[in-house]
């Protein structure tokens, strides 16, 4: 996200001054005029600005994308990629369910549902322990972070991949999907803390890839984790 930049002025005009002054009153006008149109819920715009400004690893490169249209009254989705030189080392998504009426299933308002994909080395595929380390990663991430959370579920699923014939020569992939979905404790005014979600998010999304977990949190000196070696190639196209 681009920073604010100012405009630099050799000496004093208070016609521009003015003017500047004048603009800016009409674009919060404007601003507030939008919102009292818009029939979003406030929550939920609060929540979807926080996760538009969160600040994230720079090895991650996030994007919106189309959410799902009927898992909730209203949706907000990014895909997100760990980008190391031209390799895509892991990818998923994210995708922010409101409904203001609570839903049954989540006990809140809000739900948070993810998908995170990444390939591994076939020795580190055959780990029986890894799907439980998986898990542990991302709720590890959200306790770092002192979030509240509630009803989490989620699968963890790994598969193998042997070619053959024409593409004989390529080596076996394997590769793993974590599926997982949870429900963010709201604050006062019923909102969770989604820019905190969204770095745990993808603190997980980093580790699958094989990178180092960064410390985060007054809890984070305490936290055991366990970290896959980075993978030595691209993935097979």
């Amino acid at each position: 996200m681009a920073a604010a930049q100012g405009r630099r002025s050799d000496g004093p005009d208070t016609t521009a001054g003015m003017t500047e002054s004048v603009r800016e009153g009409q674009n919060a006008r404007d601003m507030n005029a939008a919102h009292e149109d818009d029939p979003t819920p406030l929550p939920f715009r609060t929540a979807v600005d926080a996760l538009r400004s969160a600040r994230l690893r720079p090895e991650i490169e996030i994007d919106p994308t189309r959410p799902p249209q009927r898992l909730a009254p209203y949706a907000y989705a990014l895909e997100a990629a760990v980008v190391d030189g031209e390799d895509d080392l892991a990818d998923g998504r994210l995708v922010l369910l409101h409904d203001p009426a609570g839903h049954d299933a989540w006990h809140g308002t809000f739900r948070l549902v993810t998908l995170v994909r990444a390939e591994l080395e076939p020795e580190m595929a055959a780990d029986p322990l890894l799907p439980d380390v998986c898990w542990s990663w991302l709720t590890g991430a959200l306790h770092t972070r002192g979030l509240g959370y509630g009803e989490p579920s989620g699968t963890v699923t790994r598969a193998s991949s042997h070619y053959f014939g024409g593409i004989g020569d390529r080596p076996a992939a394997s590769q793993i999907e974590i599926r997982a979905s949870w429900t963010p404790r709201e604050n006062g005014a019923g909102v969770p803390d989604t820019a905190q979600h969204l770095a745990a998010w993808c603190e997980l999304l980093c580790q699958v890839a094989g990178l180092p977990p960064v410390p985060s949190g007054p809890t984070a000196a305490d936290t055991s984790v366990v970290t896959l070696p980075q993978r030595r190639g691209p993935r097979p196209s």
